[in-house]
């Protein structure tokens, strides 16, 4: 499966557009994070537990959008874009990939 934020894969025109697909992960911070990323913001530098966290529901929503993509006859998608969302009182996180399933 390739996975792209262009539009197009250099070298491989796209034979058939199926469609837009998406990922969505909502992965809830637990207290231990939350206490250690709290002390890194009063400390000051960067805090390793929400990095891993946002890093982690990242690669899963993308890998949800290819294996939808895949469900779909799918063996690309193009035009891939990665947001996140803080929910609730900031203990919640939720990162939606979206792009365009395509056959090249």
């Amino acid at each position: 499966m390739i996975l792209t934020t262009t539009p197009q894969v250099e070298g491989y025109p796209v034979k058939n557009y199926l469609g837009l697909v998406c990922g969505e992960v909502v992965a809830g911070v637990n207290f231990v994070k939350d206490l250690a990323a709290g002390l890194t913001n009063f400390f000051g530098g960067r805090s390793n537990s929400y990095e891993d966290e946002l890093i982690e529901a990242r690669e899963s929503a993308l890998r949800e959008m290819a294996q939808r993509a895949e469900q779909m006859g799918a063996n690309a998608v193009i035009g891939i874009d990665i947001d996140y969302e803080v929910l609730g009182q900031g203990n919640m996180l939720m990162v939606t990939a979206a792009g365009t399933a395509v056959i090249v």
